[in-house]
């Protein structure tokens, strides 16, 4: 691992953020948002908030059309997490842009170095891949894969989940009328341990995490058919605001699981590479999830996501029509292989854990000095 350095990193803190107009968006940001509407619909919430338009970017700033500057905290929506335009990821890309962009799921070998790059880094016997370019594809393949694996058909997610906005994906978080008539069958949502709001606690206040797996077990018996196939999680939860886990939840749960003949499916898509000091988030509690999926951060910014399987049930990917046609594709590999091995030269692994130690002592107070402030979590560079 290298060592990380700042330099690169660096804001004068006099020039940013800058704004040049006397509104924000700017003319032109207005201009451009209202010629795209006439078109473009189903927005963020993000960009109807804030409706302007981006220019360029390194690092982390970012300028709009009219010049204004800003400091991006958002990555993108945890996309960006080696900076905008990250000169070696850039370079990659433009490589392959001009050599070859596309070529289905033949090998290529960029493709090959990235896949043995993947094997290397990641944990235990997470050595089966298949490359996708968007985290709900990803989701889709493994739920497809733990079917194939077990023979079972049902899946369990948690409330305030989030993995996608396709048909069974959707189906693992909270829907709406707009998502269909119901639910898909076998699946299903149960309540998950949030250290501030629990639901169950012990004698002193702190949350039960035995509660939460007796519940589970009741719910099993008593709600499915006995044929769940995987227990599918994020880590931490993004869309439900950054909601950690006690520590003890995954290692309980892994063996809760293991007892049952379920597969352990963690949704890395934005805990992934790197943001909470590990490759995977997982490897924070020493747990080893069946599936993985990754994206996001693992092409920062550039559209390639991952299924990952552990070898035991590898052979159960080649059951599922698993490949797409942009999955894998030179330009994405160049842009996953280059985040990694920036993520390698520049220590950041190491470096995201020096910034929770920091990010905690800066908020250690915030819960008794700003009466809005109820709760303060931090993991690596995640935070709520």
């Amino acid at each position: 691992m290298g060592q990380y350095d700042p330099r690169p990193y660096q804001l004068d803190l006099t020039q940013y953020p800058h704004i040049v107009t006397k509104e924000i968006p700017g003319p032109r940001s207005v201009e451009l948002h209202q010629r795209a509407s006439v078109h473009y619909r189903g927005l963020s919430g993000q960009v109807r908030l804030f409706p302007v338009a981006f220019e360029k970017g390194a690092g982390c700033s970012l300028e709009d059309v009219d010049g204004n500057r800003y400091i991006d905290f958002s990555s993108g929506i945890y996309v960006t997490t080696l900076g905008h335009c990250h000169p070696k990821i850039s370079e990659a890309v433009c490589t392959y842009a001009k050599r070859l962009m596309n070529a289905h799921d033949f090998t290529t070998e960029i493709k090959v170095r990235l896949l043995e790059k993947m094997a290397q880094v990641l944990p235990g016997d997470l050595k089966c891949f298949q490359l996708y370019d968007s985290g709900t594809t990803a989701v889709e393949a493994g739920l497809r894969t733990c079917r194939a694996a077990t023979g079972k058909h049902e899946f369990i997610s948690c409330f305030m989940d989030f993995h996608g906005k396709s048909g069974h994906a959707i189906g693992l978080a909270r829907m709406t009328k707009f998502s269909g008539p119901t639910r898909s069958p076998g699946f299903y949502l149960v309540p998950r341990p949030d250290t501030y709001r629990p639901w169950w606690t012990r004698a002193d206040g702190s949350l039960d995490t035995e509660r939460y797996l007796e519940f589970y077990d009741t719910f099993i018996k008593e709600s499915t058919t006995g044929q769940v196939a995987a227990f599918v999680l994020e880590p931490i939860q993004g869309w439900g605001g950054s909601i950690m886990p006690p520590d003890d939840f995954f290692p309980k749960l892994r063996k809760f699981l293991d007892e049952r003949g379920i597969l352990l499916f963690a949704d890395e898509v934005l805990t992934g590479m790197g943001r909470t000091g590990q490759y995977l988030c997982m490897e924070n509690w020493n747990v080893m999830p069946d599936v993985v999926t990754l994206g996001k951060g693992f092409g920062n910014g550039f559209p390639v996501t991952a299924m990952v399987v552990r070898e035991p049930y590898a052979a159960a990917v080649d059951k599922i029509s698993a490949s797409t046609s942009y999955g894998g594709n030179p330009m994405a590999c160049a842009a996953a292989l280059a985040s990694i091995e920036v993520i390698e030269e520049e220590g950041l692994l190491q470096h995201a854990r020096n910034l929770e130690v920091l990010f905690k002592k800066r908020m250690a107070d915030w819960t008794r000095k700003y009466r809005i402030v109820g709760d303060v979590r931090c993991k690596g560079c995640l935070l709520g």
